[in-house]
């Protein structure tokens, strides 16, 4: 049963959360790359830096061994800025992506230096990925100080204070400037509502501190209130985002879905998945408009243990599980997804994070053994 509640909760991950124009191209799209044919369904691959190898490898065997049609198109972090995306990420990369429609990334560090931009951000500049989904769900069998986490993080992924736009105004002061739009704040409080309504969620919480930010924040909210009066059968609040940290951390099941601009959806997720073990067993994915969907392991690069057959899989997996919901291959989905919740509530072969000393490829042969 836990494992059936958690396949809905990362199944919220699939194509059937876009509203409007975008739902509909994306389910066209991914139900004829799913159903059309017995041909592999290529997919854009960024293994990433520091273990991202090593945690992308575990995801290709898991695929192999549960025959998953999916053909990998590998792309890496380059070792050179270039000039078309002013990053390390070429534009063949991105090219990749939006010719496929889908892809999934391990975790990305951009390197120390200047005149270039985050890889993170490229990508959801470049692929306008304008949400990032997470769930949080209490994983069965891995216990934590809360049993019942089950909640949706909704982030506004393009703007924010993380538009890029920082200047020094004189020497010792600097201004970086927060830019919120009616079209940005529109549309992903549409899809958030869109979100709660089709996965019987009951509740959306507008995250803020429009008492502040009377401005940015408070446009943001009245984009809210406005997509609000659509969705009646929607409960909808607003709460202010230091009450809401200490909300969350008293009681979590005090919110269902919670949307919010850039910043605080940065800060609000990790918070989120701290209460069900950490960013190691948290799925993530990102939408952009027109369909595309990249999925993503939202850890950091772990340079300290990279290479030394040491890190946790666990949430590129699931995120790559959401990724094949995505393409609604459910029956794959599940069956990799029970074998996760298998190897972790089994308890016998856990990673160091989880309290275990088990190695990535043991821990990624005992999930192949659960198949």
């Amino acid at each position: 049963m836990a494992s059936r509640i958690l396949g809905r909760v990362i199944g919220g991950l699939s194509g059937g959360i876009l509203p409007s124009s975008g739902l509909t191209s994306l389910l066209s799209s991914s139900a004829s790359r799913a159903f059309s044919s017995q041909a592999p369904i290529r997919a854009t691959l960024f293994p990433g830096d520091g273990i991202g190898p090593e945690i992308a490898d575990s995801v290709k065997q898991v695929f192999k061994a549960a025959d998953v049609p999916i053909e990998w198109e590998e792309h890496f972090v380059g070792d050179e800025i270039d000039p078309r995306t002013q990053s390390f990420l070429t534009w063949e990369s991105l090219e990749s992506v939006r010719r496929n429609g889908v892809g999934l990334k391990g975790p990305m560090a951009t390197p120390i230096g200047k005149g270039h931009r985050s890889l993170n951000l490229t990508l959801r500049k470049e692929l306008n990925l304008y949400a990032n989904v997470r769930p949080c769900h209490s994983l069965p069998g891995y216990k934590t100080r809360y049993d019942d986490v089950n909640l949706i993080t909704i982030r506004e992924n393009t703007e924010g204070e993380y538009s890029g736009l920082e200047h020094q105004v004189v020497r010792g002061v600097v201004e970086s400037l927060k830019i919120i739009t009616r079209q940005a704040s529109l549309r992903v409080a549409e899809y958030a509502f869109h979100y709660a309504k089709t996965h019987g969620r009951k509740r959306v919480s507008a995250i803020h501190k429009a008492n502040i930010m009377q401005k940015t924040d408070g446009l943001f909210l009245k984009c809210c209130r406005e997509v609000a009066e659509k969705y009646p059968e929607i409960k909808y609040e607003e709460v202010v985002i230091d009450n809401c940290c200490m909300m969350l951390v008293k009681n979590p099941s005090l919110f269902d879905v919670l949307v919010m601009p850039n910043l605080y959806g940065d800060i609000i997720s990790d918070l989120c998945a701290g209460l069900i073990g950490g960013l190691g067993l948290t799925p993530s994915c990102n939408i952009g408009e027109g369909g595309i969907a990249l999925a993503e392991a939202v850890h950091g690069s772990a340079p300290d243990i990279a290479g030394k057959n040491l890190a946790n899989p666990t949430a590129l997996l699931l995120s790559a599980v959401s990724m094949l919901r995505h393409l609604e291959l459910h029956n794959k989905a599940d069956q990799i997804q029970d074998a996760i919740v298998s190897t972790i509530s089994e308890g016998k072969c856990r990673t160091a994070d989880l309290g275990g000393k088990s190695k990535t490829t043991e821990f990624t042969r005992t999930i192949i053994d659960h198949l």
